[in-house]
């Protein structure tokens, strides 16, 4: 991926960027912005300069430079999506929120929390822990990720099958829109009605309204008891089967992940878990609430897996196991880099009852397409995970994984589905989706983006096709 030639930043810019920010805090050697030029895809392009705010006032000022110079700005947090959201395809400056990262206020009374942008995930669930809450937004990158990149792409992991996602789970935010304008939005209460939402708006937007340089986060007090369960299956209809049976029982699991056979014969080396031979598929359920309420949710979960392709359907009796167990997932997307570096990586959804028709359907496209596909993912809310394992340097592969991907599409759409669920758009997905959204749909949105930012200087040409 390429940048366009550009025009040197300006001198004045330069030395107005020094002024706001100190020279320790900006970086323009090419070799020094190589490394903000990436993050998690395979997309990367080279930044002009990179900028390291500390303040909601030097991000109010860099991004009315900007503005006054016509200067691209992306913004960044720690780096960890997939979808090139963060790559400067224009160059100009990348704004990282990374050292923005103060807790400002732990208020267990009014359960909140307020912190800034550059907040890592984990840091969050540590002092919110240390009060007897957690917040439930929760990715497999949470030990990296910051705040703002969670609420950036609205990311939100397993226990969004119970929780919600972070725009469930944030009551207010402080942002700067592309023109240059201070925000505040929200509530510092779990009710409020008035004016329109933008709280919901600028999250999930992907950097392209407004940059978030603090969060209200709504915490939800940690649960008495859980209850972990390692459900087999002979194959992957009967699981994805389960999965809409035990959505539609009473007992809400707070998580509810699905790995097919193909992913568990890859994780096997890299799992201190003991992982069944010969299924075809397997489901890692969770239960969480009162300890009385424990014995008969689990009742509840058995009693709607349930099917005749179920083999097994066992508890973690241990806090090793169950460790292990989670360990074991959170490590499928790293292990599935190693083995197949250049995988192309896509998160869809789809209604729960169409599971087992999407689930099916993979199949035949894989089998169509002579292309192996490995799934995995928060099968609780329809969110699947799918990869196409594929050798770049085989262009008739690349093509046939193209093709497919392109078919892979076709169905979620049909299946009353969407083509992210929470990795985003940015530029892998952008241009396919035309294909969701409806062109008066399309126009409003662009017409929104257009008043948050009128020289279009956020994230140019990602998240909205032109």
């Amino acid at each position: 991926m390429s940048v366009e030639m550009q025009e040197p930043l300006p001198t004045t810019f330069i030395t107005k960027l020094i002024e706001c920010v100190g020279e320790k805090n900006l970086l323009t050697d090419k070799n020094e912005c190589w490394n903000y030029g990436y993050d998690n895809s395979r997309g990367h392009a080279l930044p002009q300069a990179v900028a390291f705010a500390i303040s909601h006032e030097q991000v109010l000022t860099i991004v009315g430079l900007c503005n006054q110079h016509k200067i691209p700005l992306t913004t960044r947090g720690r780096g960890t999506g997939t979808t090139g959201a963060t790559v400067p395809l224009h160059g100009g400056l990348v704004l990282s929120l990374e050292r923005m990262n103060k807790i400002i206020r732990v208020d267990p009374a009014n359960r909140l929390i307020v912190a800034e942008a550059g907040v890592t995930n984990k840091e969050i669930q540590i002092a919110a822990g240390e009060h007897g809450f957690f917040w439930p937004p929760d990715p497999t990158s949470a030990a990296f990720c910051s705040i703002g990149g969670n609420l950036a792409y609205n990311s939100a992991g397993p226990r969004a099958v119970k929780y919600g996602t972070p725009r469930d789970n944030v009551l207010g935010l402080r942002a700067v829109s592309g023109a240059g304008d201070e925000l505040r939005t929200g509530t510092f209460t779990t009710k409020g009605v008035v004016g329109y939402d933008l709280t919901r708006l600028i999250i999930g937007s992907e950097g392209t309204l407004a940059i978030i340089t603090e969060a209200t986060l709504k915490l939800t007090p940690l649960p008495a008891s859980k209850r972990t369960m390692r459900v087999v299956y002979n194959d992957i209809f009967s699981a994805s089967q389960a999965v809409a049976a035990i959505m539609a029982q009473p007992v809400t699991p707070c998580a509810l992940e699905f790995i097919d056979h193909a992913a568990i014969e890859m994780i096997r080396d890299f799992s201190t878990a003991k992982l069944p031979d010969n299924a075809g598929a397997l489901l890692m359920i969770e239960v969480d609430g009162p300890n009385s309420a424990m014995s008969d949710a689990v009742d509840s979960i058995h009693e709607a897996a349930k099917n005749k392709g179920l083999l097994s359907f066992d508890e973690a009796t241990s806090a090793e196991e169950i460790a292990a167990l989670w360990a074991t997932r959170k490590a499928l997307s790293p292990a599935l880099r190693k083995v197949a570096p250049k995988k192309i990586n896509e998160d869809v959804v789809v209604p729960v009852s169409h599971i087992p028709e999407l689930i099916n359907g993979l199949e035949k496209l894989a089998t169509q397409h002579g292309i192996k596909i490995v799934n995995f993912g928060h099968a609780g809310n329809g969110n699947i995970h799918v990869n196409l394992l594929i050798d770049p340097d085989d262009p008739v592969e690349m093509k046939a994984a193209h093709e497919c991907l392109d078919e892979v599409f076709t169905l979620v759409l049909k299946l009353e589905g969407s083509l992210s669920g929470e990795h985003g758009v940015g530029i892998e997905k952008r241009d396919y989706i035309p294909r969701e959204l409806d062109k008066n749909a399309l126009k409003l949105m662009q017409s929104i983006r257009l008043e948050f930012d009128p020289e279009k200087i956020l994230n140019q040409d990602k998240t909205l096709p032109d």
